[in-house]
């Protein structure tokens, strides 16, 4: 029997290419411009799934899934946003909706997921968290942390955060916590490399008095502080053998001892790690127990570096600048398109923290409010040209066909020109924001061409100004 999909969109060259895709993938499809529309509707007819938009004029997309699913609760809904952070990401997730989409999307992708909508239930609904965005990002790498965060909302699990320092792996603990069962209790955090290893157990599980030279009264440890919560426990890479082995005792059975006494203590706590090491490494060279590396991956999350995700250093640098103004009682400083260029093409091996620290610099130092290049520390105003591992596009291409021709493909041309265009498409949009015009300007075509190939080339892309 052919599944039903309602697609719910105002762009209408969104309805276009979902309703084709789908429809060529043989599903029956109907296409509505507003979710009154699609109400009216369901007087006639039921989907058997509903691809959505977040923003829309009138009713929204939340309200819509909110609405589907207080008559319907088992009809899955998919969620598709431009406007993609995390909070929105995990608020999808929150409400029920089977899949979250960022814009632009992948046909493919979006075929494949309805398809796996169709096969399977949807999650179960829960209220959604309506703050300000934590965790900022729309490159692709981000946008998978985000959609995990959303998928842990009903779960404790254990989860390891690996990433270079500086990435925002505590930010993610934190995000994991506040959107879990656990939301209520208390978050603890410790930094496992900041503490002298011969007083790491006893700030991890506390002590009795008279324990040790200088243990005068009872102290209880951050299990105990973390007794309902959540405990993060950050550079996990760096603790001791002896005490790798007590956390994992500590996590198999749900007890803890205090340092120097003898009763146990249960305990009730979901532990997030983090590591910028390589556990595998350390595991292989013996430096960390195999046993307790899984009992805390049951969940993976893994950080880019921001040289990973440099479209998004743009947002990232404005909203620094605009928080740290606001902190610092200050007006709100603007890069220079050549600042940006500059900060777009640099290394940062701190990573976002560096950026931030960065953007403080220059609310405090910069003299006027635009920050022009000469207004950047040395290594910044130096950095012109992205990276060559980044930039040695050509050789990449020219392994890209020599593997295709030696794998038999045929119409290698197109396939490559097809995703040259992709590539094209999507950085060039996302430098102008979305702006078509603009964008159709840069790569020297025009706006009907453009718009064209977005379509011929099964991209989404918001229409802009």
């Amino acid at each position: 029997m052919t599944s039903t999909v309602w697609v719910i969109d105002d762009d209408p060259s969104i309805r276009w290419v979902l309703e084709k895709a789908l429809t060529e993938a043989g599903m029956q499809v109907r296409a509505f411009e507003t979710a009154d529309a699609l109400h009216r509707a369901l007087g006639d007819g039921h989907p058997d799934l509903v691809i959505s938009d977040v923003r829309m004029p009138g009713e929204d997309g939340f309200e819509l899934l909110r609405r589907i699913h207080a008559q319907e609760p088992d009809l899955p809904v998919i969620l598709t946003t431009a406007y993609s952070d995390m909070d929105a990401a995990v608020s999808a997730f929150e409400e029920g909706a089977f899949e979250y989409l960022p814009k632009p999307f992948d046909v493919a992708e979006a075929v494949s997921l309805a398809r796996h909508a169709l096969t399977r239930a949807p999650a179960e609904t829960a209220e959604a968290a309506g703050e300000r965005p934590e965790i900022l990002g729309e490159a692709p790498a981000m946008q998978r942390v985000f959609r995990i965060i959303g998928r842990l909302v009903h779960s404790e699990a254990n989860v390891l955060i690996t990433g270079e320092s500086g990435t925002g792996k505590e930010l993610v603990a934190r995000a994991l916590h506040r959107h879990s069962p656990r939301a209520e209790g208390p978050f603890v955090a410790l930094n496992t490399a900041a503490v002298p290893a011969e007083l790491l157990e006893s700030e991890l599980f506390g002590h009795d008095k008279g324990a040790f030279t200088g243990a005068v009264e009872r102290r209880i440890g951050r299990f105990e502080e973390a007794e309902g919560g959540t405990l993060f426990l950050d550079e996990i890479g760096d603790m001791p053998a002896d005490l790798q082995t007590r956390l994992l005792r500590v996590l198999a059975e749900g007890e803890i001892q205090r340092v120097g006494g003898r009763q146990l203590i249960r305990t009730d706590v979901r532990v997030i790690a983090a590591t910028h090491q390589d556990l595998p490494q350390l595991i292989a060279e013996g430096r960390f127990r195999e046993d307790l590396f899984h009992r805390l991956n049951v969940v993976p999350i893994h950080l880019p570096a921001l040289r990973e995700r440099r479209e998004d250093i743009p947002q990232l640098a404005s909203y620094f600048l605009r928080d740290l103004a606001d902190e610092l009682g200050l007006q709100p400083k603007q890069l220079a398109p050549e600042t940006l260029e500059r900060l777009q093409a640099a290394d940062w091996p701190g990573n976002v923290r560096e950026l931030e620290n960065l953007c403080r610099r220059l609310t405090l130092m910069a003299p006027g409010t635009t920050i022009y290049p000469e207004d950047l520390p040395t290594p910044y105003r130096e950095s012109g040209t992205a990276p060559a591992a980044t930039g040695d596009w050509q050789q990449a291409l020219a392994d890209w066909v020599h593997q295709a021709l030696q794998a038999g493909k045929t119409d290698v041309g197109d396939r490559a020109q097809a995703e040259l265009e992709r590539v094209l498409i999507r950085e060039t949009l996302a430098h102008t924001g979305g702006h078509r015009q603009r964008a159709a300007a840069l790569l020297g075509w025009g706006r009907n061409t453009l718009t064209r190939k977005i379509r011929e080339r099964g991209l989404v892309a918001d229409e802009g100004d």
